[in-house]
Formats: C-alpha cells, structure tokens, sequence
C-alpha cells in the first residue's frame, strides 16, 4: 500500500486535518479510507465487515465534533478501524493485532482520541454518560457520544444507562448523544429521502423550540397537553421506532442512511447544538462496499489475510484438519441432544464462535440465542433447569465474568444442574487481553457446589462434556481456542472418571523422584515434554474441582518438588487448589506455581505469548530447573 494511492487519506494525520474538507471531498476520502481499509485488513487479518460499515459514521462524527476534547465512546471496539486511521494510527495498520503491534480495540494508553478502553459489548452508554456528568461537574463545554451496535443494544447494562441517563442531575440534564449504529436492517431508497428530512427536521432547532413552547402553553390546561403529547409520539412512531427512548428521556432522531454524509453531518451538527440526551439512528450495512462482504458479512466478520479480488477461499488441506475444541463441542452437543430430549443449547449472541450453527439448525426448537445478555443467559439458564431440563451454556470464559453474580445466587446457591461451556480459556491471540480467559478457574473453584473440569485434548473434552452434563450440580468445562495434540475423538459418550486424575509419565527410580509436575488442561503435552528432558513424573490432573486429592499426596509422598501448570492466573487457581490440599493434609512440600502472570497478557501469536509467559515446553523445564538449583543452593 504507498500513500500516492490514496491523495486525501494521506494528508489526514488527525481529525482537524478533515475538518476543513468540503462534502465532495469528505466522501472522496470514505472512498479512499474504505479502500485502503479493505488492503490493510486483507493483509493482516481482523474484523473486516463491522468496520467497512462505519467508515462514513467515523468520517462524519470526527468532522463535526472537536475530538479528542469531545468525546467519541466506541461499543464493541471491533468498528473502530476508521477511527484509528483518522487519529494518527493510518501507518500502524500493518502491525494490527500482531505482538508489539497495534490493538484491533480502543486503548487508553494507544491514543488520546480511544476515551475508553472496550471489547466487551454495551459499555459505551455509561462510559460517556460518566463523562458527560464528569465535564458538567468540572464546569467543562464539552459533549459526550456513545456510538452502539444494534447487537450491543440487547444487554441490559445499555437499558441500565439509558435509564439513568435520562434523569436530571443537579437540575441538569446530562448532555449525552447515543449514536445507535444498526446494521441489522435496511433503508429503501423511497424512504430514505424522507428519513433525511424528518431527521433534519426534528434535530433542528425550530423543531424542538416549537415542540417545548407548545409543551409549556399546553401545560396550563393539562387534558390538552396529555392529548397532544399522545398525538406527538403516535405520529412520530408512524414514521419512526423511537417512542421507547423517548420514554428514557431521550430526544430520538432518525432511522438515516448511516453511509450517507449528506444526511450525517448536518443532522449531527443539530444534534450537537442540543442540550440534553439525544439519541440518533443510524442504518448501516456491514461490509458496506466490498460487494462479498455485504452478501456474507459473517464470513468476513473477522477473517484472516487474503486477496480482496478474489475473496475467502478454503484452503485445500493436504491431509485433514485436526478438529478444533470448538468444533468437538458443537459435535458432542448435537449428539448429547439426539441422546436426551432434556438438553437444551444457550448462548449470548456467539452461535458461530462457540460452534452451535448445526445444533441450532437440528434442534430449532431447544436452541436459545439471548443476545448479548450474558447475565440473563445464565439466569436464564438456572429457570430451565429448574422445570427439569438440562441447559448448557455455551459462553466464552472472558464473557461469563459478566455473570458472576447470576453464576453464584441463580445457579450455585440453588444447586442447578447447568453445564458452562466455556471456550477461548487461557490466551487467545490476537483479540488480546479483554478477551483472554485467564481468570475462570480461580473465579470458579471457590464457588460452593461448583466443579470445574481441564481436559487436556479433543477426546478429553468430549468425555469431560459427558461427566459434565450427568452430574446433578453445576459444572463448568474449560477449553481453549483451536485446535489441541490431534488425539482421534471417540464417538460415543461416555463420561471421563468424575475426580480422578492420572499419572501419564512415570519418572524413573534412579533419578530420585525428585520432581512431579501437575498439569491442568492443555498445558499437559508441554509439560510432558518437560518431563522428559527433566525425567519427572507428570500428571494429567484433569480435574480443579473436584481435585484428586489421594492423587496429589501420593505424588507430593514420592517426590520433593510440586510443579503445578495452568493456563490461567496462578492467583486462586488450580496450583493455589493444591497448595491447599497439602496444607489440610498436613503435608509440608514445596509448590511451584506457573500460570499466567499477575499482569493483562497482550495480543499476539498463541504460541509466542506462551512462550512468553514460560508455559512452553523450554519455559517449564527452565522453571524447574531454576527452583532446583535454588533449593540446592539453599
């Protein structure tokens, strides 16, 4: 990609640069920014569909509002990419979401124009309505916009700011602006002229001057003033969706053509002028420009690198593919279902990420998509399971700390039987820190009736689905992004052995048994690995809780240093589990801990940030190595 492509992105180093542009020229460069997004994008891999459809929104919100003393508040984050190329990151494109590259999400410390750091969905409202009270009490002119996805809209936490943001506080009511970018529906072209003009119309000041004078006149005779409110929203709602935020508090605008600046900037510099909460409603199409994105945006949600004139193609693989973790549940779902009519799926808005497209269409009727309402999926969750059925909830590991309150009181506390399928545990890649599942073990664990299973490959996360999903109390799987070892996978269902672990190298007797390593999930093969170049007993735990307590003692009896490995924080987790259980037994031992370290992991290849956290192969045999010699020294 050379600058000479693109004349206008190139001079554009930060959003004042376009402040100056004409209308010709601002979607001159939408045309160059799309271009130049769709290259970057096909030669790193990212989201690609989410953001071609933002690229005039980015455009028009940065001409008209002063960023970064306005602030922008992006929900998820994985829209942002014209953002970041208008606020001085346009030559940091090549290094996204690579290691010691750019972040595929806003970041605080990436750049003063990211206000708020997100990847998690429906945060935006309440980030900048804490802003705009934030400049209010400062005495500060400043305004505040949340920009938010249709799909983020279905949390509750965006309800729970919308009805705070529509109270006054100190008499005042907060100047906030909710940018709903919808990309889930479509505007004809015949009503696309007159959303233009009803937006124009009602975002303007003679609008909304004349509507709050008749509202003030109207008040002194109250039957009138009911009456031509209820004529106002009735035909408004005729044209417009808006009557629920406008129940908030908020003055709607809109649906507009979300990829048309014409209609864009002036109804947002109305709405700029506004006090108040205003709510504007925009319609966007994901892909938008990139004609095999718009038919498969979810194809090109996030693909990796490829040629944008020839699109996605399935590599033809010289041998077949291991399955991935994701994929061996989605099977084990599909056949546990065909094998108890009581089972039923559930998942917050991530069908196609935690592998339930073939269960959804096989079994329609027991398939449960709540949308981005994590805490409501497992609430949800313990209320089947109360009328006698046998719900498991597929949810990422990073996504279930969103309901760890509903995890503890509507589901542990009760003792229901819900399975968690809880996938991308442990480091994730290129998504980076907010979604790295490093903290459900020790979150879990200390969770009354909980259990808490690791299995080590694809045919152990099969048999830990089947012990999972025959207790009588709630369980919890763990499993990472990916594939694992290639081990083949059994096609019945039987259950892995509830609590038991098992020894799978056995150190030899002349070298002392000086060193058993415990490993807990996929850690295993590199641990295994160690074991050999260290000769050390290494154990496949598979289980946290319940631990093989009677394993770890003979263990801890035979040998003298403990090594345990986890692909998550060692803060509380499965190495804390058997500290703990020597402790109770009386057992003096030493414990070598190694997990993830007490620090947010960033994005970058899987296998380097392993290395980098010394859960490698060389990194457990360095680690040992080094306690050995220290405790030989001492």
């Amino acid at each position: 990609m050379t600058t000479m492509t693109y004349p206008l992105l190139s001079k554009i180093d930060q959003p004042a640069d376009l402040r100056h542009l004409s209308r010709s020229e601002l979607r001159q460069l939408a045309t160059e920014l799309r271009e130049y997004l769709l290259q970057s994008v096909s030669r790193t891999g990212g989201h690609l569909s989410s953001n071609l459809g933002t690229v005039e929104l980015t455009i028009a919100l940065h001409h008209v509002f002063q960023t970064p003393h306005d602030r922008l508040v992006w929900d998820v984050g994985h829209q942002t990419y014209p953002h970041k190329i208008l606020t001085g990151r346009r030559d940091r494109m090549p290094t996204l979401r690579q290691f010691g590259g750019m972040s595929g999400f806003p970041r605080r410390d990436e750049s003063e124009y990211d206000t708020f750091g997100t990847a998690h969905s429906s945060t935006s409202i309440s980030a900048a309505l804490g802003m705009a009270l934030g400049a209010q009490l400062r005495g500060e002119a400043r305004k505040a916009v949340a920009i938010i996805g249709d799909g983020a809209m279905t949390a509750g936490m965006a309800f729970e700011a919308l009805n705070n943001a529509g109270v006054p506080h100190a008499g005042k009511m907060p100047n906030l602006l909710v940018v709903l970018n919808d990309n889930d529906m479509s505007i004809s072209p015949p009503v696309g002229a007159l959303n233009r003009h009803l937006a124009r119309l009602m975002s303007g000041r003679f609008y909304t001057a004349a509507r709050e004078s008749a509202k003030q006149v109207l008040k002194n005779a109250p039957p009138l003033f009911e009456l031509a409110k209820r004529l106002e929203e009735h035909a408004k709602g005729m044209v417009v969706p808006g009557t629920i935020f406008e129940e908030f508090g908020f003055n709607y605008v809109g649906p507009i053509d979300g990829h048309d600046l014409d209609s864009l900037i002036p109804t947002l510099e109305n709405l700029r002028e506004l006090e108040g909460p205003q709510f504007l409603h925009v319609v966007t199409k994901k892909g938008y420009g990139y004609k095999l994105a718009e038919a498969d945006p979810i194809a090109y949600h996030g693909p990796g690198k490829f040629d944008p004139a020839v699109g996605l193609v399935k590599p033809v693989p010289v041998e077949p593919p291991k399955p991935t973790f994701t994929q061996v549940f989605g099977q084990w779902l599909c056949d546990m279902a065909a094998a108890d009519s009581r089972l039923v799926g559930i998942t917050p808005a991530m069908r196609e990420g935690s592998g339930m497209v073939e269960f959804h269409q096989k079994y329609p009727g027991r398939y449960f998509d709540v949308g981005i309402a994590e805490q409501h999926a497992v609430t949800f969750a313990g209320g089947l399971a109360c009328e006698g059925l046998k719900p498991v909830v597929a949810i990422y590991s990073t996504f279930l700390q969103r309901a760890y309150d509903q995890l503890i009181h509507d589901v542990a506390l009760q003792n229901l039987p819900v399975v968690f399928a809880l996938d991308r545990a442990g480091i994730v890649g290129a998504d980076g820190a907010t979604h790295m599942g490093a903290f459900d073990i020790a979150f879990v664990r200390c969770v009354p009736n909980m259990s808490m299973l690791t299995p080590a490959d694809e045919a152990e996360c099969r048999q830990a689905l089947s012990a999972a999903y025959a207790q009588n109390h709630p369980v919890a799987v763990r499993y990472p992004r990916g594939a694992g070892a290639g081990v083949p996978v059994p096609t019945d269902l039987t259950p892995m052995p509830w609590g038991k672990g098992e020894v799978r190298r056995q150190a030899a007797p002349a070298a002392g048994q000086r060193v058993a390593i415990l490993a807990f999930g996929t850690l295993l093969y590199p641990a295994l690995q160690a074991g050999e170049a260290l000769d050390a007993t290494v154990a496949n735990m598979r289980f946290v809780k319940p631990l093989d307590v009677e394993l770890v003692k003979q263990l801890a009896a035979e040998h003298d240093l403990i090594v345990a490995v986890e692909e998550g924080c060692v803060q509380g987790g499965a190495g804390s589990a058997v500290a703990e259980a020597l402790a109770a037994a009386g057992i003096a031992k030493p414990v070598l801990m190694l997990g993830l370290p007490d620090e947010f992991v960033e994005h970058g290849e899987p296998a380097r940030l392993l290395s980098l956290c010394g859960l490698d192969a060389a990194g457990i045999e360095q680690a040992v190595r080094t306690r050995l010699a220290a405790t030989d020294r001492a």
